[in-house]
Formats: C-alpha cells, sequence, structure tokens
C-alpha cells in the first residue's frame, strides 16, 4: 500500500538522491544549482515536499513553493491571484505508470488549496508524455508553450506552463 505525506526535514538527502536517481532524463532540467536552492526552500520552510512511501520507502515526491519563491518569470500567469508553483516531481523508475506523480501532483493542489491558493502553475517539456499524462489527470490545462533553448536541449526545446485553477 502506497500512503502519502509530508516529508520529515531529515528526509531531505533521500529525496535529492531520488530526484537524481530517477529524475533525470532529456526531458527534464536539472541542475545542481537549482535543486540544491529548491531544497534551500524547503529547509527554510518557504517549500514543502510530498513523498510517496510504500513498505517505509520513499518512493516518489513532489515540491510546492509558495509564490514569493517561486520563479519570477511566472507572475505573468498569475493575474495577481494567490499562486503555488510544483517544482520537482519525481517517483522511482521501478513504480512508474501506477499513478503515483497525478497522486503527488494532487496532493500538492490540496496543500495548496489548503492555505489559500487561487491558482497552482507546474513547468513541463511540450514533449515529455509522461509530465504531460499526470498532468492531465491531476486537472492542469497548459497555458503558454515558448521556447526555452536554455533549459531544453531535446526535442522541440519548448517548455509549456500549465495550472489548475482553485477557485475562491
Amino acid at each position: 500500500m502506497i500512503t502519502y505525506r509530508l516529508a520529515l526535514p531529515t528526509e531531505a538527502d533521500t529525496l535529492k538522491s531520488l530526484l537524481w536517481q530517477h529524475g533525470q532524463n532529456e526531458w527534464n532540467y536539472l541542475t545542481e544549482d537549482g535543486v540544491n536552492a529548491e531544497f534551500e526552500l524547503l529547509e527554510r520552510g518557504a517549500a514543502s515536499a510530498v513523498v510517496a512511501v510504500q513498505d517505509d520507502e520513499i518512493i516518489g515526491c513532489s515540491v510546492l513553493i509558495d509564490a514569493t519563491h517561486s520563479p519570477d518569470y511566472l507572475n505573468k500567469y498569475t493575474h495577481q491571484k494567490l499562486m503555488y508553483f510544483i517544482g520537482d516531481v519525481v517517483v522511482a523508475s521501478q513504480h512508474g505508470g501506477k499513478g503515483i506523480a497525478t497522486a503527488l501532483l494532487q496532493a500538492c493542489i490540496t496543500q495548496a488549496r489548503e492555505v489559500g491558493a487561487e491558482v497552482v502553475l507546474i513547468e513541463r517539456h511540450e514533449e515529455n508524455l509522461a509530465s504531460a499524462g499526470m498532468m492531465r489527470k491531476a486537472g492542469f490545462h497548459i497555458l503558454d508553450t515558448f521556447h526555452d533553448p536554455e533549459k531544453r536541449s531535446a526535442g522541440s526545446q519548448n517548455s509549456c506552463i500549465l495550472a489548475i485553477e482553485l477557485g475562491a
């Protein structure tokens, strides 16, 4: 049975290892500086992580970042709404295709709703079909697609910004 909960501060190294081991591929933009900055936000309480656990092993995680610490380029998509941003989402490769990533996204959405967010944003490579599927199943829709060669070296080199409106 898979359970979902907030990550503990002591689990940061485990989450980083999971991200580096299972999150790197041609579609994902992972840099050491970016990952370290995200985990620094977790340490400071400006972000939280939801983990998927099976048999006492963390098999997935997602990071929810509050608006004031989210990337500035996302501001144009919020129209002054209270926004949260889902940073990295990763599931151990041997557990892929089980809906875990979608459940992690839904847990982040629930958490954002509970603190009064009006919109949650997320980003992916345009051609990342696995990410597209989990985001669609969680209720996200595409707001924008743009050429992003500094982040994207594969395929179309396009990024998509997606949103889910949480209502008032």
